[in-house]
């Protein structure tokens, strides 16, 4: 009798443990900065480049966000966007400040 009801509540207990663990493996990983999460997010890196790539050419500041479907990645891609073309504008200015000087 002790037996029949071993097996069944080692059972039960694997299977608690494994969806703890998976639950709890669902959150961030620990360590891992809030910079090196935007450098994995592609709509992050693709708002970056092209960005930079505006600034450089001297369009207007506009993010073009139809090209991502989650509203998640359309704000990662513009928070990339910003990012780029701010820095790159910054640059920029820094460098024609050092010219003229």
């Amino acid at each position: 009798m002790t037996r029949l009801l071993t097996y069944p509540l080692a059972i039960a207990i694997l299977l608690g443990t494994t969806a703890m663990l998976a639950i709890s493996n669902h959150n961030a990983k620990p360590g891992e900065s809030s910079e090196a999460a935007l450098s994995a997010d592609g709509a992050f890196r693709d708002g970056l480049y092209l960005g930079k790539l505006a600034a450089e050419r001297g369009q207007p500041q506009r993010a073009a966000i139809g090209r991502w479907l989650t509203d998640h990645d359309r704000s990662m891609f513009t928070a990339g966007y910003l990012r780029g073309y701010n820095a790159s504008v910054a640059e920029a200015n820094a460098g024609s400040a050092v010219r003229t000087e």
